[in-house]
């Protein structure tokens, strides 16, 4: 029986290099790998030293020939800038491998170590790794050019609102916020009756118009001025200004409609509350419970102003209110509100306790009032109404009061509040005690009113702590976590939590 023999591999010879006579493998050039480095140097050609421009005023990065990018220290964006400088002389060799090497932050120096390979004598592959330096110089963009100049504006989008407060305007800006839409801004100024966003092409502030139109009832009217004219290139430099205005109707306004609207709004009633404003004005009748919307075309058609001044609001005490499920409604009548019920109240000030005089009306608010509870209102029998269409009203479809909305403590709303929201940076005074106060009633309607609520971002508030236990149950405590149920949670590139509501 014969066995078959254990098969050995034959062992490779190893040759003499041809220029130092050492012992290597065999390969296509019969050289070593230090003989062959200073035979062929695979990294000719390349620049060892390469420059990089910089803004100090915006801190970015120029990219020829006329882009300007924001990278951080270290990151992909300036890496990819970092080998386009080099990527006609990386045409020759094949890049393997690419990362920086740490320099000191304010050296003005950045080091990219590179990993290349090359076929040279015989189709013999090499290696070789090598650094690049690049020197950065100060150079400043053309943006900052134009605001040191101070002509760096192309175009301005005026938005004004004629009210005495800003409950439209804090909402929005947490718009603003959450598209942003004020990333292209380069500069935000805030004045008495609203605020102005200047942009460096009329491009992009004809993207704040279009925004601003699908968002709020306003209308526009646009204008420009010839700055300068190239009568040999037949160019034409232009400013461009977008003027803005805001329906001058807020949140818990109380409205006179005109007989006209308010029939073809389903025969309400003119006396109407504004319970919130989007794209439209969302009013209801509080003694009937019809509600409408009013667009900006519609308005812009048949104007109408506020009655009063939400700083004219009086304290009402609930005597007795009784709730009113039934109600017959009548011929050609709109849409009535599932979210409130329909109640007759008595109520009395608190500023005449001592008294006994007592008012009678209808509220919209009987899911919330209680006898012996506060509500805020307007008194329509002792003030002396000037406006248009209530001046023509007969007196007995006029109520006694409006009551807006029931009255809570707000020092305790604000120690139980856990969250709090971004703001626009924008050249203002200091806030005074007005403004507030007006920013402390938006985040009270934000805590009421979950439409409003689900389009604005929601932070957490790491300085106030949560506090588990409530003094008072009948204050609406809104904890994030209730506000967040139904949120996508994101955290910000400040650690910040973030909450981007989903739109229904």
């Amino acid at each position: 029986m014969e066995y078959m023999k254990e098969y050995t591999p034959l062992h490779q010879g190893n040759i003499l290099c041809c220029q130092c006579g050492i012992t290597i493998p065999p390969n296509p050039a019969n050289m070593c790998v230090d003989c062959l480095r200073t035979q062929v140097d695979i990294t000719e050609g390349i620049p060892k030293q390469v420059t990089v421009h910089f803004c100090k005023q915006c801190e970015r990065y120029l990219q020829p020939p006329a882009a300007w990018l924001q990278c951080a220290l270290e990151s992909r964006e300036l890496l990819s800038l970092c080998l386009k400088k080099i990527k006609a002389s990386l045409n020759k060799v094949r890049l393997i491998d690419a990362g920086f090497v740490w320099t000191e932050p304010h050296s003005k120096r950045l080091k990219v170590k590179l990993t290349i390979q090359k076929e040279v004598m015989n189709g013999a592959i090499l290696q070789q790794v090598f650094v690049v330096e690049y020197i950065v110089q100060s150079q400043m963009c053309e943006d900052c050019h134009r605001v040191e100049a101070k002509d760096f504006w192309k175009a301005v989008v005026q938005v004004r609102q004629k009210t005495p407060h800003k409950k439209t305007f804090y909402y929005l800006e947490q718009l603003i916020l959450k598209h942003r839409l004020h990333q292209n801004t380069l500069r935000i100024k805030e004045i008495h009756d609203g605020l102005d966003f200047y942009f460096a092409s009329k491009q992009h502030a004809q993207k704040m118009v279009d925004f601003l139109q699908c968002t709020v009832p306003c209308r526009i009217k646009s204008s420009q001025r010839l700055i300068s004219h190239d009568i040999h290139s037949n160019t034409y430099n232009y400013k461009s200004t977008f003027s803005v205005e805001i329906v001058p109707v807020c949140k818990d306004n109380v409205v006179c409609l005109s007989p006209k609207l308010a029939q073809s709004l389903g025969n309400m009633s003119q006396i109407c509350i504004c319970i919130r404003v989007t794209s439209a004005i969302h009013v209801i009748d509080p003694s009937t419970l019809q509600i409408a919307e009013i667009d900006g075309n519609t308005y812009w058609r048949h104007p109408f102003n506020s009655l009063f001044h939400p700083k004219q609001l009086e304290e009402f005490l609930v005597m007795d209110i009784s709730k009113i499920y039934e109600q017959k409604q009548g011929a050609g009548a709109g849409m009535k509100s599932n979210k409130h019920i329909l109640a007759e109240a008595w109520v009395r000030k608190t500023s005449e306790l001592n008294t006994d005089h007592q008012y009678f009306c209808r509220t919209h608010l009987g899911h919330l009032l209680n006898p012996g509870d506060l509500v805020l209102g307007f008194d329509l029998v002792n003030c002396n109404l000037n406006d248009e269409f209530a001046n023509k009203m007969n007196p007995h479809s006029i109520p006694d009061v409006v009551l807006i909305k029931k009255s809570y403590d707000r020092t305790k709303r604000q120690r139980h509040r856990n969250w709090k929201l971004k703001e626009l940076q924008r050249d203002r005074d200091n806030m005074d005690t007005d403004d507030e106060r007006q920013y402390q009633d938006f985040l009270e309607d934000l805590e009421e009113d979950e439409t409003i609520r689900k389009n604005v971002n929601i932070y957490k508030n790491p300085v106030i702590p949560v506090e588990s236990d409530v003094d008072d149950d009948s204050i609406p405590q809104i904890s994030l976590t209730e506000m967040l149920e139904d949120l996508e949670i994101s955290e910000d590139a400040t650690g910040e939590g973030g909450a981007d509501m989903l739109m229904g």
